[in-house]
């Protein structure tokens, strides 16, 4: 029934000037509503905490062992006894290892110099330095700056991209497969 009345009262506002004029009227005369009166806030419950972060199921670090394991044999060769092999044979097998590291190293790290001078030349370690950028070595007890005689130049990285692992929990410590010759 309410409903018969709201449409009914929709058209005679549409198409009766006189009715559309009568309720503008009683809706200016009306009294502003009161607001309701608001109860009083309840404190809001605690929002849950967003799930701490799980922990990498495998470490980067075993993630660059088994890339060099996996594109240069590198485990492999630092693993085995070398007692039996001529200095000849270890030389040629450690080129085609050491070769292809630099690859590995190259990609995910693109290494360069951390000073930018030659070996051997003289450099100035300033004060304030951090001992993650220069090892002194010799005489150390002077206090920097120091100027010495370039040993090493250091190396730094300018990226970091080692894959994320996607593999399965089960196999996150795995460096290399066992490789199995079927019959």
């Amino acid at each position: 029934m309410r409903l018969w009345l709201a449409i009914q009262s929709f058209f005679q506002v549409l198409f009766n000037r006189d009715f559309a004029a009568g309720v503008k009227q009683l809706q200016l005369a009306a009294p502003a509503a009161e607001p309701a009166q608001a109860e009083p806030a309840k404190p809001e419950p605690p929002k849950p905490q967003p799930p701490k972060p799980q922990p990498p199921v495998r470490s980067e670090a075993i993630t660059l062992l088994a890339t060099l394991q996996r594109e240069a044999r590198f485990v492999d060769i630092v693993s085995e006894s070398l007692d039996g092999y001529s200095d000849a044979q270890i030389g040629a097998a450690a080129r085609d290892v050491l070769r292809d590291c630099g690859k590995v190293i190259e990609r995910m790290f693109a290494l360069q110099p951390f000073a930018a001078k030659t070996e051997g030349e003289q450099i100035e370690v300033p004060a304030g330095y951090d001992a993650a950028e220069f090892r002194l070595t010799g005489n150390v007890s002077a206090q920097p700056p120091v100027t010495g005689e370039l040993v090493h130049a250091g190396w730094k990285a300018t990226k970091c991209e080692v894959p994320k692992w996607s593999g399965s929990k089960q196999a996150a410590l795995v460096v290399a497969p066992a490789e199995v010759q079927v019959g």
